[in-house]
């Protein structure tokens, strides 16, 4: 798309739009996976306004947009992305109020706020109820969008709501304006690593976090916990994006071991690699390309069939000129 350039300067001349606009940014900057072509405008709004401006005049322009988190579960296309990607890095301000009652809190986090920011903050102020997400990459807006589960803790278990940008159709001028509407949570909307905001245009502002009061050293202890259990596991060896293959309990088995059991931990293509360590983890070895883990997924998902009758279901997400697959 050619006038991409046009359009994004077109909206910074309007001077209400606050934050940085780059052009040609490599996305592999960004995911922790380190693969991705050049987005080909890069915009990070200063804040939840400037965003949902931004929302707005692609939306008048129909220009297609990509909303961007930690990027720790990506794998943006090879080839350059054909829209705005926008990151929401600096959407990342913490704070709490009181709760109901005398020991209870509840936690607000903007979307862009990385998890290590909030599990920080949790320690700092001596917040329980966010120990077990110690470790992991990636932001709070996307841990919510995935429902993120660490060891045996869905983010839904703490959630109490979420705001959001929601596009409705304005009858005057034709075309759709982000709202900001807020969501509250009910058990029914959520599952194992699934969210309603998946498969929608809703993009996540923040969320409202329930957590408790406690005894500090007791947080940080347990925090650190699950850091080092992941060091240990070998997350952070390679550029990865962590588990690839959501567990099926009704399988009774981990989908890690499953992959081991069919013979295919080390397996390669190209240079990405099922880790020789664990069975549920693709890692870049050294300029793997987007299109290698895509393959070598697929495989995977083909031979597990063939072997054991599973279908495995993939966890990361495939993006695909904007769109998420």
């Amino acid at each position: 798309m050619n006038n991409l350039r046009n359009i994004a300067e077109n909206i910074n001349s309007l001077g209400i739009f606050v934050g940085s606009i780059k052009y040609d940014e490599p996305l592999k900057n960004y995911t922790t996976f380190k693969v991705g072509g050049k987005a080909r405008v890069f915009a990070e709004p200063e804040n939840t306004e400037s965003l949902e401006f931004l929302l707005g005049e692609l939306s008048k322009a129909k220009v297609p947009s990509f909303i961007l988190g930690g990027g720790s579960n990506l794998v943006p296309q090879d080839e350059d992305l054909e829209c705005f990607v926008i990151s929401t890095k600096n959407l990342n301000k913490v704070n709490y109020q009181t709760g109901k009652e005398k020991e209870d809190f509840v936690l607000f986090a903007e979307a862009g706020v990385s998890i290590k920011s909030i599990t920080d903050f949790c320690v700092e102020n001596s917040f329980s109820g966010l120990e077990n997400f110690g470790g992991l990459p990636g932001s709070v807006g996307g841990a919510c969008y995935m429902n993120a589960r660490c060891y045996e803790t869905s983010f839904s278990d703490v959630l109490i709501s979420v705001k959001y940008l929601d596009f409705e159709n304005n009858e005057k001028t034709g075309y759709s304006l982000p709202v900001v509407k807020e969501y509250f949570f009910d058990d029914k909307d959520w599952d194992y690593k699934k969210s309603p905001f998946q498969n929608t245009k809703k993009v996540i502002l923040q969320v409202a976090l329930r957590v408790k009061a406690g005894n500090q050293a007791e947080i940080k202890e347990k925090t650190e916990h699950f850091v080092k259990d992941r060091e240990e596991k070998g997350h952070f060896k390679f550029p990865s994006a962590g588990s690839v293959f959501k567990n099926n309990r009704d399988f009774g088995k981990p989908s890690g071991k499953i992959v081991d059991e069919c013979g295919l931990r080390g397996n390669a293509v190209g240079n990405a690699q099922i880790a020789p360590w664990h069975g549920n983890f693709i890692i870049n070895r050294e300029n793997a390309s987007a299109q290698d883990i895509r393959t070598l997924v697929e495989n995977t998902k083909k031979t597990v069939a063939e072997k054991t009758g599973f279908n495995l279901e993939c966890e990361i997400l495939f993006v695909d000129g904007g769109i998420v697959r």
